[in-house]
Formats: structure tokens, C-alpha cells, sequence
């Protein structure tokens, strides 16, 4: 579990960017006293950038064989973005980003929670926060201060809802995640709100059914289990069978979809993710010349 990591700050549109930058120079970066001078960044913003890159799942950590210290190093997807990506234009890409942030309980379980086991659609901060203190002390043994929970909502809220939200792509204290648009505030609540598929991008929506990793697949399963199109982006089931149909119909490695006796049931042809995404990402490059 993961709680407060972020010194209260969400993720900025440059700093994944910054930070492979910084990593290709050093893969102990974030561990110099200067990194804050280097970067740009105040110290507490340095330590949040850290916890993002890892969420993010842009970089992983591991040990350095030669001295036994920890490094970063960059992950697959970390190449793909920044080979392909890296100013997060695309819809793909914020979506695979959001993704990864929640699609595990470490180590962003605020985020893990909301997007995956929080079933209200609406709520206010303070509702919310009881709810998320409840879910914890029913399943884990961990006790965690009323005032770190707080802060990791407000936090959350921030990141995908901005009132604020500029179309300036040069805003640098922009989030890329509020362009999902999956939460919106409206007279003091939150409301979880309903993308179209083409909002969120076929390529994002078939990694993560690669990443799932089961051949058949219910559409209520699609529509209900955790880490999954209905959860992680609050996809209706009439969004998701679009995007089956139109996956079907577009996708280099095609699904089956099966609605006799009304099994509303899709096959996935299983392939490695990562080599999924890297070909669609020179796909798209290509088509953009």
C-alpha cells in the first residue's frame, strides 16, 4: 500500500520527459542532493516526480550490481513514451498513463481504490474520505493518519479535475489526466463521468485487455471486474461493445466476438503487450509523416 508519496503534488504534462532525461545522464538521479537544482524543480516536487515515474510504471527500481545501490531504470513502456510520446499528445497515452497509476494497490492505493472498488458514482470529499478509511481498515491491517487520506483525495481530485483546465499545451502546471475528463465537481461533488471509447483510444483499451491476459472474456467481465475498461475508465457497456466492434474491425491482431445465446463473449488473441504497443506506436508514427 502507498499513501501520501506524492508531497501533495499530481503529476505534471513534462515531467515524466524530465525525468527519463535526467535518468539517461544518471540512473541515480533521484537520489543526488542537487537533483532539485538540476531539474528545475523544488526538493518536494523532486520527491513526488519520484513516486510518479514509478506509478507511471515510466521506470522501475533495482539494485546496481556493481555497489548493491538502488538506480532507476527505464521500462519498456518508459521507452515507448519516450521514443514515441513523450509530450503526451496522444489519447493513448494519457490513457495507458492513468492505467498504470491505478491498476494496482501500490503504490497509488487512493487511486487504485477509486477507480477500481469505490462503486458510487458521486460523492463529496468528505463522504468519500470516510468511505476509503472503512474499505482500509476492513482489508488491511494498516493504520494511516485521517490527514494523509485527505491529502491523497484532494490530490486525486486535482489530477483528473481542474476548473482551471487550459488547452495550452505549454500550461505547465497542467495535468495530462484531466484531459480523460473522467471526473468532474459540480455544486461540491464529484461525479464520475462516462468517456466514449474514442476519447480514451483503441490502442490503450487493447493493451489493456492484453494486459489482462485471458483468451475469453465476458463483457460483463469487461464492464465490471477491476482493471478493466468499465472500472479504470468508467466505460459503459454500450462504449465497450463499440470498441470490441471497432477492434474487430481495425486492429492488426482482430478479436472474436461471440453474441450467440446472448454470451456477449470475446476472444483475445494473446500477444506480448509491449510488442503490441511499440507496433501500433510506429503505426501511428508512420501515418502522422
Amino acid at each position: 500500500m502507498g499513501f501520501g508519496q506524492h508531497q501533495s503534488f499530481y503529476l505534471r504534462t513534462y515531467w515524466l520527459r524530465k525525468a527519463i532525461q535526467q535518468l539517461d545522464v544518471n540512473k541515480r538521479f533521484f537520489y543526488k542532493k542537487e537533483a532539485s537544482e538540476f531539474i528545475g524543480l523544488g526538493t518536494n516536487m523532486v520527491k513526488s516526480l519520484k513516486h510518479w515515474i514509478e506509478a507511471t510504471d515510466i521506470c522501475e527500481t533495482k539494485k546496481r550490481e556493481s555497489d548493491n545501490k538502488v538506480i532507476h531504470t527505464i521500462t519498456p513502456f518508459g521507452d515507448i513514451f519516450d521514443n514515441y510520446d513523450p509530450y503526451i499528445e496522444m489519447n493513448d497515452t494519457v490513457s495507458i498513463i492513468h492505467y498504470h497509476i491505478v491498476d494496482d494497490v501500490d503504490p497509488s492505493t487512493t487511486w487504485y481504490w477509486l477507480f477500481n472498488e469505490y462503486e458510487k458514482i458521486s460523492f463529496d470529499k468528505n463522504e468519500a474520505l470516510n468511505d476509503l478509511i472503512a474499505w482500509i481498515n476492513k482489508n488491511y491491517e494498516s493504520k494511516n493518519s485521517p490527514d494523509t487520506l485527505e491529502r491523497d483525495l484532494d490530490c486525486l481530485i486535482k489530477q483528473y479535475y481542474s476548473k482551471n483546465k487550459s488547452d495550452d499545451p505549454e500550461e505547465v502546471i497542467q495535468s495530462p489526466l484531466s484531459s480523460l475528463n473522467l471526473l468532474e465537481e459540480k455544486g461540491g461533488r464529484i461525479y464520475k463521468n462516462n468517456p466514449k471509447f474514442e476519447d480514451i483510444g483503441l490502442t490503450a483499451l487493447m493493451y489493456v485487455l492484453l494486459r489482462y491476459g485471458q483468451s475469453e472474456i465476458a463483457i460483463d467481465e469487461i464492464e465490471n471486474n477491476k482493471k478493466l475498461w468499465g472500472k479504470v475508465y468508467n466505460l459503459q457497456r454500450s462504449e465497450i461493445v463499440r470498441a470490441i466492434e471497432q477492434l474487430i474491425n481495425t486492429s492488426k491482431y482482430p478479436l472474436v466476438f461471440d453474441r450467440t445465446n446472448r454470451l456477449d463473449l470475446v476472444r483475445v488473441t494473446l500477444i506480448d503487450p509491449i510488442e503490441f504497443l511499440k507496433e501500433e506506436y510506429v503505426r501511428k508514427e508512420r501515418a502522422l509523416r
